[in-house]
């Protein structure tokens, strides 16, 4: 897999180097950046933060579909580890986001 110009991490999702990775990039790249905003604006507007599995349940996404949101927005410095953790849906430590 080659990197066509069109997929430019993390404007647009990003994919390992197989077939499968690659075409559920192109099939996400439409939808990334509603999902991107959405996830940025819960975080915002929460008092303390948000894991990612809670930014899911504000926006009602898949957390399969906002986690790599999240890591995105990360990448573009517009939310950071507060530091804190809570429990996700498995029970682990989850980082808690804050917008920048």
């Amino acid at each position: 897999m080659t990197d066509t110009g069109l997929m430019m991490y993390p404007e647009q999702p990003g994919f390992k180097n197989t077939q499968t990775s690659f075409v559920a990039a192109l099939d996400a790249a439409s939808e990334a950046p509603k999902l991107r905003l959405l996830t940025l604006r819960a975080i915002k507007a929460s008092e303390n933060g948000l894991t990612a599995d809670e930014a899911a349940a504000v926006t009602g996404e898949s957390v399969l579909s906002i986690r790599p949101r999240v890591t995105e927005l990360v990448k573009k410095d517009l939310v950071f580890d507060s530091g804190q953790r809570r429990p996700n849906v498995s029970g682990r430590k989850a980082i808690v986001w804050v917008a920048a």
